[in-house]
């Protein structure tokens, strides 16, 4: 999509700090992180986002967790090691502010349960 900010960093447009590139997926450190680690993984192909993923999306969204793990692994937050927090925001009162699925990779510090 032409008016898609995270579409426009996949093609090289916008710039970013990219720490991970497959044929299916993109990841880049997000500009307001949440944690030490805060990288966004967004599939090379528009998906607007999880609430809109159909079936035929499904290798698309497979590559996603795997690069999530790639990712998680290359920071130094692996499962095997202090371990990380996926999430996927939908709409307006999730702060879904950019219409392309993505998945955000969050760690190097501990996480409440349950949150707040």
């Amino acid at each position: 999509m032409a008016d898609c900010l995270f579409c426009s960093i996949v093609a090289g447009d916008v710039a970013a700090d990219i720490v991970h590139r497959d044929e299916r997926t993109v990841a880049f450190r997000d500009i307001h992180p949440q944690a030490p680690v805060h990288v966004l993984v967004v599939p090379v192909r528009h998906i607007v986002n999880a609430g809109t993923v159909v079936p035929e999306d499904a290798d698309d969204v497979a590559a996603l967790l795997v690069a999530a793990k790639a990712v998680a692994d290359a920071e130094g937050i692996g499962a095997d090691d202090r371990g990380y927090r996926l999430v996927f925001n939908i709409g307006p009162d999730a702060s879904n502010s950019v219409p392309h699925l993505h998945v955000h990779v969050l760690g190097g510090r501990p996480f409440d349960w349950p949150p707040g």
